[in-house]
């Protein structure tokens, strides 16, 4: 009997979400119909179809995974989104709200009352609330918080006493820890009253009576070594543990590079306060970049694909007023030159390669000066001998661009004069845009700001402008009498 050839994740996603939308056309249809029928049960039939339109959207939906669901709500226009959010939310816990952007789940969480948001939350762990607490109304959260036990209530107050960028912010407590006096018999009948381990459990922390982390037991071990063994014996000493304040980035490199499952985060005493496990660190990871991507964009902050055009455009204002500024700016050096540009008409046509080429290269700079510093490579013992490398990179690529400038310009009008004028102008400007894309992210990472915020648009606007005026100012010297 042949195998079915299996659907991959992408189109399987693809054909849940055209086959809900064809349900909604079909809903808008009979819908329309009801409205128009003249029957006078019209209140009764209204109903009878809406209950259908819910029962087969909850059909649909009912075996698809939360993220799944999520992908489907973010790709529907507000308005269908709505009306399958009312039709499957109250057979869903608060799992789809977790899975979704923020900006989509803004949308959704705006149109449940606080009740039904502490009915929500009441199927989450601690940790897992805390990742909606932005986004859920004060007395909403309120609710929420009495609905807890003095634990929880404890462990949500101390997640959210951090901010998003330290550990403390993204650990949860679903850890087991064990005492290392222990044997591993001991330690195996101890997990089967528990009935089940917490998820993403590779590892047992190992902690004294003060519960201080002295180690970790693989669960590997615990099934491979002798059930007599004791814990101390078994345990790995060598493990890494997060402090609860640390920058998450740093964290999120350490799973990266010792494939980390889980690990311990313990507070200044050494005492364990929490676990990190991989899953939130993929979150982060994914967060930090889909908002890298939008602010080297300059959108200001992750926006709802769908979301109004009033909306949208505020979103979009600030960086396009600054990219009108620069971009005035750089008109300015041209009416200040009007006069050489009129004697050699030829400079219109070679300013904007030597503009386009210095903004490629100092974004080529910037983007390797901002991943460098995102992964931690770049500290105060390298820094100085990268900047010579790229500053040496920039002469050579100067060189190199500016000769075949030169010979092609030459090629085209004939004036030796004129192709070495540009041929300097390229290199000069292309020192320039690695100079400005080595400043501007490894200015704004030493006074503590993110570098990747603006320096696209800030370095394009200073490459298009020095462009401008170099060629022109060696153009003046050189070639107007």
């Amino acid at each position: 009997m042949d195998t079915p050839n299996p659907v991959d994740s992408t189109q399987f996603l693809q054909q849940q979400l055209e086959a809900v939308i064809k349900l909604l056309e079909r809903q808008e249809l009979e819908n329309s119909l009801v409205h128009k029928s003249t029957s006078s049960h019209h209140d009764l039939e209204e109903a009878l179809v809406e209950k259908q339109h819910q029962v087969r959207l909850q059909e649909r939906l009912s075996d698809l995974h939360s993220a799944d669901i999520a992908f489907i709500l973010e790709s529907l226009p507000l308005d269908q989104r709505q009306v399958v959010w009312n039709a499957i939310k109250a057979d869903h816990d608060g799992q789809v709200l977790l899975e979704v952007s923020d900006a989509v789940r803004e949308t959704l969480i705006s149109g449940m009352g606080d009740e039904e948001l502490a009915i929500f939350a009441s199927n989450l762990d601690t940790d897992e609330i805390a990742d909606l607490a932005a986004d859920i109304p004060k007395r909403a959260m309120l609710k929420i918080l009495r609905s807890l036990n003095s634990q929880e209530r404890s462990h949500l107050k101390t997640i959210l006493s951090y901010e998003d960028d330290q550990v403390g912010a993204l650990m949860d407590f679903g850890m087991i820890a064990i005492r290392d006096d222990l044997n591993l018999e001991a330690v195996i009948v101890y997990i089967r009253k528990l009935g089940k381990l917490p998820g993403h459990t590779d590892k047992l922390f190992v902690v004294d009576q003060h519960n201080v982390v002295k180690g970790v037991l693989p669960l590997q071990r615990l099934l491979t070594h002798s059930p007599a063994q004791q814990v101390a014996e078994a345990m790995v000493t060598d493990f890494v543990q997060f402090q609860i304040d640390e920058d998450t980035d740093v964290a999120a490199r350490a799973f990266e590079r010792y494939d980390l499952i889980s690990a311990p985060v313990v507070d200044e005493q050494g005492q364990l306060q929490g676990r990190l496990c991989v899953d939130s660190i993929m979150d982060f990871i994914r967060e930090s970049t889909d908002e890298d991507m939008l602010i080297q964009a300059g959108v200001g902050e992750n926006e709802d694909l769908f979301s109004s055009v009033w909306k949208s455009a505020k979103n979009r204002w600030g960086w396009l007023l600054i990219n009108v500024a620069t971009a005035f700016a750089s008109t300015r050096i041209i009416d200040v030159f009007q006069d050489t540009i009129l004697q050699l008409v030829a400079l219109a046509s070679l300013m904007p390669i030597v503009a386009a080429m210095g903004g490629n290269t100092g974004n080529q700079t910037s983007m390797l000066i901002i991943r460098s510093l995102a992964l931690g490579q770049i500290n105060a013992v390298n820094v100085r001998r990268l900047i010579k490398k790229e500053l040496s990179l920039a002469l050579l690529n100067g060189l190199f661009i500016g000769i075949i400038i030169g010979l092609l310009s030459w090629v085209l009008y004939y004036n030796l004069a004129l192709s070495i004028v540009i041929g300097s102008a390229m290199l000069i400007n292309l020192m320039v845009a690695v100079i400005v894309g080595l400043i501007i992210p490894l200015g704004r990472n030493k006074l503590g700001k993110d570098p990747a915020v603006g320096t696209s648009i800030m370095l394009t606007a200073i490459t298009d402008s020095m462009g401008f005026f170099i060629v022109l100012v060696l153009a003046r010297l050189f070639l107007v009498h």
